[in-house]
């Protein structure tokens, strides 16, 4: 490859391009470019060509038509070892372009607004530029392709040291980000147009997903496994994909996945200052509270041994007394996760304790903000596939429950049973969780058969479960779940019903005089 001597510069994200641009022009690089960025290179005194003046047609149709033309294709795609290749852009009077600059219309941007106009979305659907990116990616042997402002430093050191030229390696890197970055970026209009146009079809005949490195993890489930963790572009819904890291050492791939269960499940609680503690992606200790310290401590003292090393979620900003709380005897957290952290919790949280130094701390931002419906989708990898599916953001409503058994619950019962059903939505499978006054008491999740989880969730609870609560995510095949709920003092269960031994259930509740709701909407979580 020779010097570059000729580069076309076209940018959305016009983030450091005069600095850059500048540094090519001081070594010699004539430079072609397009509308704003032509403009904005002229404005700091830059020599610029348009781009008009390469193909001798203006731009037109709104700016929808500049650079697809075979004056900048041919100095793209022409192969610099074919002589044949030289000699017909040579008669055609096309000039070799060594370098593109290019990063395209804020498609991502513009339709991460829930309320955006389809007309301006289709407006923010780049051509010419993905065009561009592609031809230059393809030869990359001889031209250099910059999709990204952070690589403009490397692009041009490089130069600095071999003469005007990239190095093939660094060439071919480029080339693959390039395709990774227009792949990602049809993958957003194809889905976005799929919604858009194709509504009776949720899931398409063909799905592709864009997503961006957000970093690289200390590591993956276990310490011989590498890890990375990927964000999607235009999802504006408070969550972990979203949330600031704003202290402590680096996240590994089971702190974002732990992460994310507790913060899902908090996410369930508005009206009152409520907290949640995840071990190993399921919730070992919850509770609502007039503040969110006394919510705190409640969500502790439901499992205190597994709360130890857990993750907390809590869904308001996190004040003084909570983080005083937190710090407390006998405590350690491997990561907190909050809408907000008042500035004066954070050197209690990161200095009174020792684990405060390595203590993650994410900011997800108001809970209040409305959802858009980019992450609509719950996704599952095996092994030669994907398994897609809705996302489990619905929940039956007790307008909707059905009470089957001859007592029913009282007003305090029906809301400690709302309580309990959005906590056991959130465990995994067979899950079953005692709650009392809005406290969770004991969990019993993830067995291989329902009646083992209660007998968990029971031996978890002790005293405390008299006079709870229980919640199951799936119906019971057998009464011997509810008769072992009974001889630990429940006075009231939820689930979905639908077994055919549903009145064998009932009866043992009647037994018992326990109240039981059916919710007819299941909420398993494998």
């Amino acid at each position: 490859m020779s010097a570059i001597k000729r580069a076309l510069i076209s940018v959305s994200d016009k983030t450091g391009v005069v600095d850059f641009v500048r540094e090519l022009s001081g070594m010699g690089v004539e430079i072609v470019s397009t509308g704003g960025t032509a403009k904005a290179l002229r404005e700091a005194g830059i020599a610029v060509i348009g781009v008009e003046m390469v193909t001798h047609f203006p731009e037109m149709l709104d700016g929808r038509v500049k650079t697809l033309h075979p004056a900048v294709h041919g100095g793209l795609l022409a192969r610099r070892d074919i002589p044949e290749h030289m000699k017909t852009i040579q008669e055609h009077n096309i000039k070799p372009i060594d370098l593109v600059c290019v990063n395209l219309y804020p498609f991502a941007k513009t339709i991460s607004n829930p309320d955006v106009d389809l007309e301006d979305a289709i407006e923010n659907i780049d051509i010419g530029g993905p065009s561009m990116v592609r031809s230059a990616a393809k030869n990359h042997d001889a031209v250099t392709v910059v999709v990204s402002p952070a690589d403009y430093t490397v692009v041009l050191q490089e130069m600095k040291d071999n003469e005007g030229k990239t190095l093939l390696e660094t060439r071919r890197r480029l080339a693959a980000k390039a395709f990774s970055h227009t792949a990602r970026y049809d993958s957003l209009i194809s889905r976005f147009l799929s919604k858009r146009f194709n509504q009776e079809a949720f899931f398409p005949d063909e799905i592709s997903f864009g997503y961006v490195k957000a970093q690289d993890c200390r590591y993956g489930e276990n310490p011989h496994q590498k890890a990375a963790f990927y964000k999607e572009a235009n999802v504006i819904e408070p969550c972990v994909g979203n949330a600031k890291q704003i202290h402590g050492k680096e996240l590994s791939f089971n702190n974002i996945f732990d992460i994310n269960a507790a913060f899902e499940t908090v996410k369930e609680f508005s009206e009152r200052p409520a907290a949640v503690i995840v071990k190993h992606t399921n919730p070992c200790g919850a509770a609502e509270a007039d503040t969110l310290a006394d919510a705190f401590l409640r969500a502790r003292m439901g499992d205190p041994v597994s709360a130890f090393g857990g993750i907390l979620a809590v869904n308001r900003p996190l004040d003084v007394a909570t983080a005083e709380e937190i710090t407390g005897k006998n405590t350690f957290f491997e990561a907190i996760i909050a809408p907000s952290f008042d500035p004066e919790a954070l050197p209690i949280l990161t200095e009174k304790k020792k684990w405060g130094a390595n203590l993650r701390m994410l900011e997800a931002g108001d809970l209040a903000f409305p959802a858009n419906l980019a992450s609509e989708f719950d996704m599952k990898k095996v092994v030669g596939g994907l398994l897609v599916q809705e996302r489990d953001i619905r929940i039956a409503s007790p307008e909707t429950w059905k009470t089957v058994t001859n007592r029913a619950p009282s007003g305090e019962e029906l809301e400690e049973l709302m309580f309990a059903w959005k906590i056991v939505k959130h465990a995994k499978s067979n899950a079953i969780v005692f709650t009392r006054n809005r406290q969770v008491v004991g969990v019993g999740a993830g067995q291989m058969n329902r009646v083992q989880s209660v007998r968990l969730a029971a031996e978890h609870a002790g005293d405390n479960a008299k006079s709870a609560v229980m919640a199951s995510d799936a119906f019971f095949p057998f009464p011997d779940g509810p008769e072992a709920a009974a001889e630990a003092g429940i006075v009231a269960v939820i689930q979905p019903g639908g077994s055919v031994k549903d009145q064998e259930t009932i009866d043992v509740c009647n037994r018992y005089n326990i109240a039981m709701v059916f919710t007819g909407m299941r909420h398993f979580l494998h």
